[in-house]
């Protein structure tokens, strides 16, 4: 058994916490920018790219996350292609972002008045002006807190990551545990570090809807 201080045990974790946040950054950006493309084909007059988009969010929104990284794991290696733990998990994590956040972005889209629509049109104004310059504007400030909330998700999500290799907090943790034998410790430790990262954008994610809110 190696003896390991209390320091010892939270200095490590925050330097797997580094991962954890790059991770959970990659995902969201990444997801963001896959759903916004989607997002932009499912609202369109295009039947086909409609129907391609559901079947997405389906597929992604109706599988567990588990089973999409194994997949982006060990699939992607039966074809040939080598991947690494964190090309894998940021590809498996993306891929699951993109889904739920463009479920978020819709509803917020859709939340926009029929007749600011119809303004738009009375413009002639194609279909990307009328997104760019009227639809987005206004569902933007109705998505930023569901999609600042969404980020805790990811980062709880991120620990799933730890099942293909990916140190994170989860991963290094059960190093720590299996090394001191004192997984309570360490566990209760790892808990500690989401809340440290969560709370804060929970916090702010409450902040900016009681703004929306008020205005």
């Amino acid at each position: 058994m190696i003896e390991f201080s209390l320091w010892d045990i939270v200095r490590n974790l925050g330097l797997a916490a580094r991962w954890t946040v790059a991770l959970s950054l990659i995902a969201f950006v990444g997801g963001g920018v896959v759903g916004l493309g989607l997002l932009i084909a499912r609202i369109s007059k295009s039947k086909l790219a409609q129907r391609a988009v559901i079947a997405y969010v389906a597929l992604f929104q109706g599988t567990p996350l588990l089973i999409q990284l194994f997949l982006a794991y060990f699939g992607l290696a039966l074809l040939g292609i080598k991947t690494s733990a964190w090309t894998a998990a940021a590809l498996a994590l993306t891929f699951y972002t993109s889904a739920f956040l463009l479920d978020i972005w819709r509803g917020c889209v859709e939340a926009i008045p029929r007749g600011q629509w119809e303004a738009a049109d009375s413009l002639a104004l194609s279909s990307m002006q009328k997104l760019r310059h009227v639809v987005f504007p206004q569902a933007l400030r109705i998505a930023v807190p569901p999609t600042v909330g969404f980020l805790v998700q990811v980062i709880k999500g991120t620990a799933l990551a730890s099942v293909i290799g990916f140190i994170e907090i989860t991963k290094a943790g059960t190093m720590i545990a299996n090394a001191t034998f004192q997984p309570f410790l360490v566990y209760s430790c790892v808990a500690v570090c989401y809340f440290a990262l969560c709370f804060p954008v929970s916090l702010y994610a409450r902040h900016l809807e009681g703004r929306l809110r008020h205005a």
